[in-house]
């Protein structure tokens, strides 16, 4: 298990993570949503955000991207997660920043799961702009990694 900064030479694994696990989590989402997120995360998100990457057996597996403390983009290949790679991605981000804050879906069970379980609680909603879903906003105010 390594967890270290993003590289350019990560974008296309990163973005085939992203897309496995997005698909999942978001499948109220249209297919035209998913190639528009696509290209902004490789040409507006990645080089603005902190991302940190998991890998394992040398393959980017997970990632993490922080924009100050806000959580701007966190996604597990689907066939990895259950593993706690999730949880070791934030803890990072935890340590790194501590309380943190992020937007999820109102449908994205598996995300608003994780968020859940990992202490988060929810501060209000908002609607997204590009698809009209409503968006919880959460919030980490304490947690086991904050004290390590």
């Amino acid at each position: 298990m390594i967890i270290r900064l993003y590289q350019e030479a990560d974008q296309a694994a990163l973005l085939a993570v992203w897309y496995r696990a997005a698909a999942i989590a978001h499948p109220f989402l249209p297919a035209e949503h998913f190639e528009q997120e696509r290209a902004a995360i490789a040409t507006q998100y990645l080089p603005v955000a902190e991302t940190w990457v998991y890998e394992h057996q040398g393959e980017v597996v997970g990632f993490i991207s922080l924009l100050g403390q806000t959580v701007g983009g966190f996604f597990v290949d689907p066939a990895m997660q259950g593993q706690g790679i999730g949880r070791s991605l934030m803890d990072h981000a935890v340590q790194l920043r501590g309380p943190l804050d992020v937007e999820v879906f109102e449908q994205n069970a598996i995300g608003q799961r994780f968020y859940d379980r990992y202490g988060f609680v929810s501060m209000g909603q908002s609607c997204h702009g590009e698809t009209g879903q409503t968006l919880i906003q959460m919030e980490l105010i304490e947690n086991d990694a904050m004290a390590q």
